[in-house]
């Protein structure tokens, strides 16, 4: 079984490997996608595979609709102010 899992996780890990980041743990199927500001869930967490799979070829919305988390990299070298060592300022925070 537990080659049987490896050689799975081998495949996912092929096919969807350009936008995902896929791992197993020893209950959940866990991918992480590659760009964070995707317009989709950043992260998918299947128990099953078949929901797994689906989920990876046609992922869910964004929780929070399609805003950009306010930990994007891209958002922060766009809008934040360092003030100080450790403090940032958002003069416009983004809107849906």
């Amino acid at each position: 079984m537990i080659r049987e899992r490896g050689l799975l996780l081998e495949l996912l890990r092929e096919r969807y490997g350009e936008r995902w980041s896929i791992r197993r743990s020893e209950h959940l199927w866990i991918a992480t996608a590659d760009d964070p500001d995707a317009d989709h869930a950043p992260t998918l967490v299947q128990p099953d595979l078949d929901t797994f799979v689906g989920e990876l070829e046609a992922p869910p919305p964004r929780a929070g609709g399609p805003c950009r988390s306010l930990m994007a990299a891209s958002l922060f070298a766009e809008n934040v102010e360092q003030v100080t060592d450790g403090v940032y300022y958002i003069a416009d925070p983004p809107g849906c």
